[in-house]
């Protein structure tokens, strides 16, 4: 059976796609599209990506009319945590260390759920 092998982009709407691309890149360090074939798009490294449906009546993403959230890896969450703090973005840590890591959550300019997540890092490494 073929199986794919990874997202190769993560598309949704936007009121200010530009906009909302800059503040993506600007704080999150996503790079925007490139606008030629001989510009590399954004790079990520390899890494476990969930990929999880979720129930219709779920409050996990917070404002209901949203039907989708983006959660990004990071190496350092405290770190990530007050660049973004720093930039007057407001960042609700998760207290609790789970098994998986330690997470955050922010929304961005449109009031879309991002999730901030620092893995576990494996024992004896």
């Amino acid at each position: 059976m073929q199986k794919v092998t990874g997202i190769g982009g993560l598309f949704f709407r936007a009121k200010t796609p530009s906009e909302l691309a800059k503040w993506y890149e600007t704080h999150l360090g996503v790079s925007q599209v490139p606008t030629t074939y001989e510009e590399p798009g954004w790079q990520q490294r390899a890494g476990t990506t969930v990929f999880a449906p979720f129930e219709q009546a779920t409050d996990y993403f917070g404002d209901p009319d949203k039907v989708w959230m983006v959660n990004f890896r990071v190496e350092d969450l405290n770190a990530m945590v007050q660049q973004l703090r720093n930039a007057g973005i407001e960042v609700d840590v998760d207290e609790e260390t789970y098994p998986n890591g330690r997470f955050a959550r922010l929304y961005d300019p449109e009031g879309n759920p991002v999730e901030l997540w620092e893995p576990a890092t494996p024992q004896g490494t």
